[in-house]
């Protein structure tokens, strides 16, 4: 979708389905229903009506039934509804029949997330990754978006559809989109390389990175200008802030580590944003410790855990340390915070809005960070030195003495220097 159908979206008034085979799966139906509506108003649209609809099988040309679609289109005429917005991806087959039946745009999930992203991101970095997403996600629907090409528009606000001259122009522009594609690939790599001597940079000073993830809204930009008054931009919408932020912090034993608030997860990412924010997203698998944000307050809390866990595994990010912080205790029910206690043992409850329970944090991420350390008894010759100033610089000396030409010492260290120090250990 262009930037200027993109705009076109915004003050639409929106009819929002989405679908569930089984009854006992309604209730859930419905919360995915809840979070589509705060993806629209997050991107403008009005919410004026949200459909859950049981189904037996899914219709390969128009994804519902006949039977539904004519309810839909009812109640989207009798509510005044320009837009209809469907919580699962469709085919550009399904959206273009679907948009000839309701003679206003369709759009799906995965639209409407990229043209939320596309709205709130502020950096070159993230404004080039979701051009790319978008730019790949509409190449299979050219018929839909090319409307340049025909004066034939379809009525009540729908979208032209391309016919005859325009079949041939189409060819034209796939290959202006490869084109595309390639300079939005080629501009990504110049920027993912400044990225990575950023990151480099970082891991050189050896100082523990700590990532704050979670999924969308669970609190994490609070967290992290609540710790550090780092000024990060805070609102009550999905995807507030899409550009990750660092900034050191100094835990109570006098530490100094950094944290990383990185883009919110969400159920159903496309799987365009994956690879298109994947250098965004890597700063969880770069991280030493992962932080682990709930929202314990959602009645949705324990879906939205498991889906980040889903894209830290889609990111070769599973095994890393996890410290699970149960976030708005303040709000939640004491059911819900028992059972995510059960499910991560390794969990501190907070509220991040009201500073409750950071002591409790801080002790477990210093726990965590200790197990990264090892206390070894070293023996350097001062032909070595250079790895006693290194020593100085990232450890804690507990005990230092002089034989002859070695230095003693008894030393605190990061996991990665005690390994370096392996053949002066005594």
């Amino acid at each position: 979708m262009s930037e200027q159908q993109d705009q076109a979206l915004v003050g639409r008034k929106a009819v929002l389905v989405s679908v569930y085979k089984g009854s006992g799966l309604k209730a859930s139906c419905q919360e995915h229903l809840n979070e589509l509506g705060l993806l629209a108003e997050t991107h403008g649209i009005e919410v004026v009506h949200k459909e859950p609809c049981q189904v037996r099988k899914f219709d390969a040309s128009t994804y519902i039934g006949t039977g539904k679609l004519q309810e839909l289109f009812e109640t989207k005429d009798r509510l005044g509804a320009n837009l209809v917005i469907f919580d699962d991806e469709i085919t550009p087959a399904q959206q273009r029949n679907l948009e000839k039946f309701f003679l206003v745009p369709v759009i799906d999930r995965t639209e409407l997330i990229l043209n939320v992203f596309a709205q709130r991101a502020q950096t070159s970095e993230a404004q080039l990754q979701i051009e790319l997403a978008r730019v790949r996600y509409e190449a299979p629907r050219l018929k839909r978006l090319w409307t340049h090409l025909s004066r034939q528009h379809g009525t009540g606000g729908g979208t032209a559809y391309l016919k005859g001259e325009g079949e041939k122009q189409i060819e034209i522009d796939r290959r202006i989109l490869k084109r595309k594609i390639s300079r939005l690939q080629d501009e990504l790599k110049e920027v993912e390389s400044h990225r990575g001597t950023q990151r480099g940079a970082r891991l050189r000073s050896e100082i523990p990175i700590f990532a704050i993830i979670g999924y969308t809204n669970a609190g994490k930009s609070t967290l992290i200008n609540a710790l550090t008054d780092a000024g990060v931009f805070v609102e009550d919408k999905l995807f507030a802030t899409l550009d990750p932020t660092t900034r050191k912090f100094t835990l109570k034993n006098n530490q100094d580590v950094l944290l990383i608030d990185t883009v919110g997860f969400i159920r159903k990412l496309p799987h365009l944003l994956v690879a298109a924010f994947k250098s965004t997203l890597e700063e969880s698998v770069q991280a030493d410790i992962l932080l682990h944000l709930i929202d314990v307050s959602h009645p949705m809390a324990e879906e939205q855990a498991a889906t980040t866990y889903d894209v830290l595994q889609e990111l070769g990010a599973g095994n890393k340390p996890i410290i699970t912080v149960l976030n708005k205790i303040d709000q939640a029910e004491t059911s819900m915070i028992q059972r995510l206690r059960l499910k991560y043992p390794r969990s501190v409850s907070i509220s991040a809005l009201y500073k409750r329970g950071f002591d409790d944090l801080q002790e477990m991420m210093i726990d965590e960070l200790s197990k990264q350390r090892a206390c070894i008894q070293v023996r350097i010759p001062q032909s070595d030195y250079a790895l006693v100033s290194e020593v100085m610089r990232l450890g804690n000396i507990l005990n230092q003495d002089y034989e002859e030409n070695d230095i003693l010492m008894r030393v605190d260290v990061p996991q990665a220097l005690a390994g370096k120090l392996r053949k002066y250990v005594v």
